[in-house]
């Protein structure tokens, strides 16, 4: 008989429970369950028994989740840091090239001629109102040196990039074990005056939320190109629409959709999907899983979020 139950309030996958062991076992009932396994379900408004013991979020940002709630109380909230670094980063190299090139349009085009019998010729015609420009020695400016920023930093100087890294919580010394030939700054002008793309990998926490802003953006290139596969809320929205109407911002590529956002031109949205690889599922259940039987296990805590 199994000494622990757990609830997955998403679909989480199958390795989770190959991690978890013989002593686990799954219960769609949350009022007895010993452990939560959580990607994006909402937990603040639940109803969480005096039964649970520890709660693990299969991906890295917690917002979801009520941390001081749960830490009055004494469970701890594990995550998953890092587990999802490489296809974030994948996808930033896609943004990057969806910012540069009017691919989107230009495939917009194509469906919209598929009845079109003389279709290829009129390609002809058409394309060079998608041209685009090369990533080829232009600058990248990376916001966030974490687990995902300095993969980005990778990335794009393997593409032949120069990069711009800021972070104030590394130090010089660790920027260079980075990357050797990143330029570190101290202080965000500089990283916006000399970046012709940027990008940002903060959480949302504090003075990061709505930190592009009017000001931010008018110390940044004229024509811009802005990435945020972070958290929508790190980009005041009103400021972006203006900053787009006038060609600061040249093009903006977010993971995060709203209504504003959608409405706006020279956007590209995705629908979240920085983390939605097998890949990435896979190694978020597994850390997230395995936190959980550490702790229940032991009483380790491995990547706690809300307690010591």
């Amino acid at each position: 008989m199994a000494k622990y139950k757990v609830r997955c309030l998403n679909n989480i996958a199958p390795i989770a429970l190959e991690t978890l062991g013989d002593d686990f076992e799954v219960t769609e009932d949350l009022g007895e369950a010993d452990a939560v396994l959580v990607r994006s379900a909402d937990m603040h408004e639940l109803d969480l028994p005096d039964s649970l013991k520890c709660v693990a979020r299969a991906g890295a940002g917690t917002n979801n989740i009520p941390l001081e709630e749960l830490a009055v109380r004494g469970v701890p909230v594990f995550n998953a840091p890092g587990a999802n670094a490489n296809a974030v980063k994948e996808l930033v190299v896609c943004a990057l090239l969806l910012a540069s090139r009017d691919v989107v349009g230009g495939v917009e085009w194509c469906k919209a001629n598929a009845d079109d019998e003389n279709v290829a010729k009129a390609a002809e015609k058409a394309k060079k109102q998608f041209a685009g420009t090369e990533i080829l020695g232009k600058t990248l400016g990376v916001i966030g040196l974490g687990a995902i920023g300095r993969l980005v930093v990778g990335a794009a100087e393997a593409l032949g990039m120069k990069t711009i890294g800021y972070d104030p919580f590394k130090t010089p010394e660790v920027a260079r074990e980075i990357s050797p030939d990143m330029r570190f700054v101290d202080n965000l002008d500089d990283l916006y005056a000399g970046s012709d793309y940027v990008t940002v990998h903060v959480p949302a926490v504090g003075d990061n939320i709505g930190m592009i802003n009017a000001d931010a953006i008018a110390r940044m290139k004229d024509g811009v190109k802005l990435l945020n596969l972070a958290r929508g809320s790190l980009v005041n929205e009103d400021d972006l629409a203006a900053a787009l109407a006038s060609g600061k911002i040249s093009t903006y590529v977010c993971d995060f959709v709203s209504p504003a956002v959608l409405k706006m031109d020279h956007v590209v949205a995705f629908p979240h999907l920085g983390a939605s690889t097998a890949e990435a599922e896979e190694n978020c259940a597994q850390m997230a899983a395995q936190s959980i039987r550490t702790y229940l296990e032991t009483g380790e805590k491995v990547h706690c979020v809300n307690m010591k």
